[in-house]
């Protein structure tokens, strides 16, 4: 009796997006969620099975049989499969694409080889060995390789010819002799292979950190549970999430531990490599594509039970999985702003209620949408659990923080991007031998360049931005979408030679602590210096172990690195986030400037913090800087529900892009009628608090035309079907323009 197979093939069009049956051929046995070859049209293309049935409804003269599966075992879990399901419904995606997500990219197509090595192995018995060595008395070489891979039993002929010249040969002879035997075997490429692993002890907890974790213990016992863990920084959020994933290995489960930031990566996985040697793995995009192929096999395996990773590794293959944690979780990097669009907290919330397993979100700042979770009369199915640690480890005091009014510097006749306050404070850190932070959350050297004489700004030509100046190659850049040149001697415009670059940036702002200190080692750490492979972990083990005086850096330094002898941190423009045109800017201002606080301090060493602002009396700053989390919570959610911004509304939109204005326009006007049509026929235009069609903020990016159908709604509204709605209409669009559904997007511009 024939069987047939449900394959979705890994195309990711709409017009795709359905289950496709196909005859399995006798001898071939497929599970669900394994990979398979199968024709598709005039090609062969890659799907996955996610279905089989005995019979089918569909006429057998149409069908056509799968042509080989590409692995022995299925490469999608039932777990993540139902994830997958989740994410076509709730994400707005195909399932192509959510499918895309649980696999890395360098197993589809077979764009990445399994890796192997040469070893030689002893071919004779114990009771031989000596009997062997005799035969190679005149021939040294050979003699020397022997007793070498004797010694080991197996060895790796790279070792060899390492350790001694002119072991190629010999190793061929004594294969020749049937002395050794030659075979390739697998070799694991691994990230980070250069971190210290050695085995480290527990510290004992504090009272605070051990109650946390006997409730998180308590609930993965007991079938899960969600909880948000609220920690003042330093407090030790890491060694509870540790207690917790050590008992989900002494359940025989398995753990996953996100970070926000790339740059964090290598510290958590020597933290978690020095308490779970090589069952911890590690999963990013910045990883070779041999050595994320091969982390990926190794989690599949059962070999890594721990995974630490970027967003992506929420969808890493751990079977049984006991707990999925989710550090500094108010970070805007968790949502995706690529299709598909998710944001990794909601998927991990699906993955772990599924899963029965526990979620843990963790942050000195949780996110005003998390933290309001925690509050009463949220519905059970929304609910999170609030734990906290409210005292730093070892009874460290908070560091203390100024506040500099940079206004009254520039009264003084202070035109440096440092106060008088923060250049003391610099040079007597230094003198005292101790490091010290400079954050500015740009990079580059000035934020715009124009002409005095007639006011032309050089801006992009595919993007409607101004280019940033980049002084050490003297170049302008477009931050969107990479476009490149030289930056003008005299105004292409007027001709002028009265060149200026206004605003600073990273680049700025470490010439000027040059300037001022010339005998100080600087290092920058932004986007521009950390392009090359492992290029974060190199700068800040070279911090860490005092290489570099002064560490520059964008908010990737701001979050969950701990360096013990950096006593002083300098927010050089508080500002920049402020006045950024988000109703979030004062959530993401409150909360970058109490994470950078708090790498101030860590050690034994008392920790200050300078806060350089022009907006002194702004409720953000004034509370960040007493670390005061609950106040700014208060004051944060009345002004969210009095201007109606989430998580009281929804805001999405439909961003239309197309080759020319005219065309982007007439489709987002086109768009916003049958959105409002749809509205009025349906009864739900009582949702709705604010609706148009409007030209995006950025109205080209990448030689592209841009607008927008903005809408708001009541979160307790029926905003899914709205969604819904929005969704068809995003997948309908045809011709030249592209139409793509955000939903409270991480920036709206």
């Amino acid at each position: 009796m024939s069987r047939y197979a449900q394959v979705i093939v890994d195309l990711t069009s709409e017009k795709v997006d359905r289950a496709f049956t196909y005859r399995v051929p006798d001898g071939l046995d497929l599970v669900s969620g394994q990979r398979v070859l199968v024709p598709f049209g005039p090609r062969r293309i890659e799907g996955i099975v996610i279905g089989l049935a005995d019979e089918t409804g569909v006429a057998s003269d149409k069908i056509r049989s799968v042509e080989k599966a590409l692995e022995s075992e299925p490469a999608v879990l039932p777990e993540l499969m139902r994830l997958a399901e989740w994410m076509r419904e709730n994400c707005h995606c195909t399932l192509a694409s959510a499918l895309r997500l649980m696999i890395p990219a360098q197993l589809r197509g077979a764009r990445v080889k399994v890796k192997t090595e040469q070893v030689a192995e002893i071919a004779v018995l114990p009771e031989r060995l000596r009997e062997a060595e005799k035969q190679l008395s005149r021939a040294p070489k050979q003699a020397e390789v022997f007793r070498r891979v004797a010694a080991a039993g197996s060895l790796e002929a790279a070792v060899l010819r390492q350790e001694i010249p002119g072991a190629d040969g010999a190793l061929r002879a004594l294969a020749g002799k049937g002395l050794i035997r030659l075979r390739r075997v697998e070799s694991l490429r691994r990230p980070y292979g250069a971190i210290d692993g050695r085995r480290r002890e527990d510290p004992v907890l504090t009272g605070e950190q051990q109650a946390a974790a006997d409730e998180l213990i308590g609930a993965m016992e007991t079938g899960g549970g969600r909880f948000l863990l609220r920690g003042v920084t330093g407090s030790g959020k890491t060694e509870v999430y540790i207690r917790c994933v050590r008992h989900a290995l002494a359940q025989g489960k398995g753990a996953i531990v996100l970070v926000p930031e790339i740059a964090l990566t290598p510290q958590m996985v020597e933290w978690f490599r020095a308490r779970f040697g090589e069952g911890a793995a590690v999963l990013h995009s910045r990883l070779s594509p041999g050595e994320r192929y091969d982390e990926w096999r190794r989690i599949r395996r059962g070999e890594a039970r721990v995974v630490v990773g970027a967003r992506s590794a929420a969808f890493a293959p751990v079977e049984n999985l006991g707990i999925l944690i989710i550090d500094e979780e108010h970070e805007s990097t968790y949502q995706s702003d690529s299709n598909p669009r998710y944001d990794v907290r909601d998927a991990a919330r699906a993955r772990c209620g599924a899963a029965g397993a526990v979620l843990l979100l963790g942050s000195a700042t949780p996110s005003i949408g998390s933290y309001m979770r925690t509050m009463p009369g949220v519905r059970p199915e929304n609910r999170f659990r609030l734990l906290e640690l409210n005292r730093r480890i070892n009874g460290r005091p908070l560091p203390q923080v100024d506040i500099v009014d940079m206004s009254r510097e520039l009264q003084s006749g202070n035109h440096s991007v440092f106060s008088a306050k923060a250049q003391q404070a610099l040079k007597s850190c230094l003198e005292r031998g101790e490091q010290a932070i400079l954050l500015m959350n740009r990079r580059g050297y000035a934020t715009f360049v124009s002409c005095r004489a007639c006011g032309y700004v050089e801006r992009c030509s595919a993007c409607d931005v101004s280019m940033t100046y980049h002084q050490w190659d003297h170049t302008l850049k477009c931050h969107y979408c990479g476009e490149e040149r030289k930056a003008p001697d005299k105004c292409p415009s007027c001709g002028s030679p009265f060149i200026r670059y206004f605003g600073s940036g990273t680049q700025k702002v470490e010439e000027e602590a040059a300037r001022l200190l010339p005998q100080a080692r600087i290092v920058r750490m932004d986007m521009d210096t950390t392009r090359g492979k492992d290029a974060h972990e190199k700068i800040l083990t070279a911090f860490r172990n005092g290489e570099y005086d002064i560490l520059v850096g964008t908010q990737m330094i701001a979050k969950g690195l701990d360096f013990p002898n950096v006593t002083l941190v300098c927010v050089v423009a508080a500002d920049m986030t402020l006045n950024l045109p988000d109703y979030r800017s004062p959530e993401r201002t409150f909360q970058l400037l109490t994470q950078v606080a708090g790498r101030a301090g860590r050690a034994e060493k008392t920790g200050r913090v300078i806060v350089q602002t022009y907006m002194p009396d702004a409720y953000a700053i004034r509370m960040a800087a007493r670390q005061d989390y609950r106040a700014f919570y208060q004051a944060e959610s009345t002004y969210r529900r009095r201007g109606l911004y989430p998580p009281f509304t929804v805001l999405a939109r439909l961003l239309v892009t197309g080759p020319t204005p005219e065309e982007t326009k007439s489709a987002a006007q086109e768009l916003e009628l049958r959105l409002s049509a749809f509205l009025n026929e349906s009864a739900l235009r009582q949702s709705v608090v604010q609706m148009r069609a409007l030209e995006a903020p950025i109205a080209r990016l990448k030689g592209e035309s841009r607008w927008q159908v903005f809408i708001k709604t009541y979160a307790r509204g029926k905003t899914d079907l709205i969604l819904e709605e929005m969704e068809r209409m995003a997948r309908g669009a045809g011709g030249d323009v592209r139409v793509e559904l955000e939903v409270n997007p991480t920036n709206m511009f």
